[in-house]
Formats: structure tokens, sequence, C-alpha cells
């Protein structure tokens, strides 16, 4: 049973992540047909910096009034997003399987495949969960199911669920290694997990019938990567991953993140964009001569700032033709890009050895 309390935590909740999309793309999604109500002063919202317009590609579908939409992406299998975060359900003749619980969505999950279900004449009740990776952020609204739901994860997972020890994160109860066949009520999906990514667990998801591929925060169709890379764990791997994403036979791609699903040619971009910061930044280590930096901290001994100058303007430098390339094209390339090439550039001298002017010389 939901409390009062809960209830008005959930609605303050959804009002404001409403607000925050129909402010952010007010005429590209006409979603609600009001104005977001700041509590902050005009003067603070002046101060933040001006960025691209999102272009119409890269915004997905109109949310509904309760603030998230649910769509049929083939045969039984459903996709929910606030323009956020995603997960995925199939309906299957004995219940519904789900894969990942954002916090963002929350309650609504439940209100998608309840609408889903009810218009279907279908059962309901969530019967499994499978979790892409353990980050909070994409099941940390796991608990709203239960206990009785059968929690399915990779065996990393586990491990690191068992550390955070969050009650909202329940550990799975069914855990595999490499591969793991899920059927359900006529249904099927098939995990892998082909080593680490983004995260140490982070799996692929595949419904074969449904030509879809669920992995989460590796591609982002119609945008940029989120910051650094999206924060991934490893780097070298998380680049290796969009090669397996794509030797999957999918048509649909579900992401984890924003409002719309992928299609193969967003696949193609993002390795596009992947090679293009690879190349840039490699550039820009070749020809940024770093003398000014050793010049202006070295006799003062801060070496950290000689660091900090030095490698910051090396991806200022790479970003710039990249985010002139796909401004446009790929939603908040003036966003991320920088971050994302510092990122690369860290990978590219830790794991690379490409060091530069920090590496051994003569």
């Amino acid at each position: 049973m939901t409390t009062g309390r809960e209830h008005s935590e959930s609605t303050r909740r959804r009002t404001l992540l409403k607000g925050a999309v129909v402010a952010a793309v007010p005429a590209a999604t006409g979603l609600l047909g009001g104005s977001l109500a700041y509590s902050g002063s005009a003067s603070a919202a002046d101060t933040l910096p001006e960025y691209a317009p999102v272009p119409a590609s890269s915004i997905g579908p109109a949310l509904n009034a309760a603030g998230y939409h649910v769509g049929r992406i083939r045969g039984n299998l459903y996709w929910v997003t606030d323009a956020y975060y995603q997960a995925m359900f199939l309906t299957t003749r004995e219940g519904v399987v789900l894969v990942d619980a954002p916090p963002t969505i929350g309650h609504n999950l439940l209100r998608a495949i309840d609408d889903v279900t009810q218009a279907n004449d279908m059962p309901s009740k969530v019967t499994h969960l499978v979790y892409s990776h353990s980050h909070a952020d994409h099941i940390g609204a796991s608990a709203i199911l239960g206990k009785d739901v059968v929690r399915i994860g990779h065996t990393e997972t586990r491990r690191l669920l068992l550390l955070d020890r969050d009650p909202n994160r329940p550990v799975p109860t069914e855990t595999f290694d490499h591969r793991y066949v899920l059927k359900v009520g006529g249904e099927r999906l098939e995990l892998a997990h082909h080593g680490p990514n983004h995260s140490p667990d982070n799996i692929f998801v595949y419904a074969p019938a449904q030509r879809t591929l669920m992995v989460v925060d590796v591609l982002y169709p119609g945008w940029v990567p989120f910051k650094n890379l999206a924060v991934s764990q490893d780097i070298p791997a998380w680049v290796k991953a969009h090669d397996v994403a794509m030797e999957y036979p999918w048509q649909t791609l579900v992401g984890g993140h924003l409002g719309r699903l992928g299609v193969r040619a967003d696949g193609d971009i993002q390795r596009q964009y992947m090679a293009d910061l690879d190349a840039a930044v490699r550039n820009a280590s070749a020809t940024l001569d770093p003398t000014p930096y050793f010049h202006k901290y070295g006799p003062s001994g801060n070496s950290w700032a000689i660091f900090k100058t030095y490698l910051d303007a090396v991806a200022r430098q790479a970003a710039e033709p990249v985010v002139a390339k796909y401004t446009g094209t790929l939603a908040a390339a003036d966003v991320f890009t920088v971050d994302n090439a510092f990122a690369l550039l860290e990978s590219q001298r830790i794991d690379g050895g490409l060091l530069g002017p920090f590496g051994v010389h003569p």
C-alpha cells in the first residue's frame, strides 16, 4: 500500500521531471502545453550556459499526463521512458518480465505495465526482473516490485549489491557468469556477459523474436555519450562493446537512457563519433606544445597545475573539430564532448601508454 507521504513524494517527483522535459524541449514535443514554474531566481538561470538546440531527430515520443510513455516494440515486447531513462518488459501468459527499474520512472513502471496488460487481457504481475547491471540509477526502484519477484543478474551484480547493501536494490536470486536463457510463458530473452564495459557486470539482453537488444550505458541513440564516456570503468572495453552490440542482429535498441529507441544507424554514427574523437585526441596529444605549462607552473613546483592545464587544453583542442562535425546531428555534442575527450585522453595515457610529454624521452 502506498502511504500519503509516498504518494505526495511520487507526485512531486513526476511533476518536477515533467516540468524539466517541458522546459527543455517544449516546441519539439508539445508535451503538456504548460510551462515550468521555477522556485529559484531568474538571475540564477540567466548565468547558466547556452547550448545548441536539440535536433528533432534526437527527441522521443511525447509523454502522457503522468510523465511517461509506454509503447510496443514488437509482439509482446514493450518499452517505457520518462525521457531520461528507459526500461523494457515482456508480457507473457504467466506474467511480466521486466528489464531494469529506473527510479526516475518509479511507480510509473507499474502503471505502464497495467496500461498494456489490461488492454490486452494479460497477467499484470511482474514475475521476473532482469538487472542490466548494479547501478542504482537503473535498478533503484527494484524494491517496489516486492519480495516475490525472481531477480536475475550477473554474478558480479550480486557481489556488488551485497557490498552496497541498498534496500532499494535487493540482490539477484538467480545469477549467471556468461550466458542465461530466460523462458517465461512462451517468450524468450537471451542474457550474455561479454566482459566488463561500462561496469564490470553490464550485460546484453537480447529478445530474438522481436529482434531487439537492450544494452545500457553503451549506445545513446541520437545523443553523444554521457559525461566522461558514460562514466565507464573500463574505457577500452566500453569502446569494444560498441562492436559487440553491432554484432547482434537487432533492429531495435533499448539503450537505457533518454527518450527514444535506437536503430542500427544510431550505432554506426556513435562508432564514427568515437573514431573521430579518438583520432582528434591522438592528434592533439601529438601537436599541442606543453612548454608553456611547464614554464608557468614548473618553477613553483606545482605539478598538478602542469597536468591540469595541459590535459585540459588537449581535451579542448581535440573536442573542437568533433563538436563542429556533430552539432545538429547528435544532441549535446557541445555539452559533453570535451569531457569525453578528456576521458579518452586519460585512457590513451593509462591504458594505451600514449603519455605524451610525460613519457620516457631521450
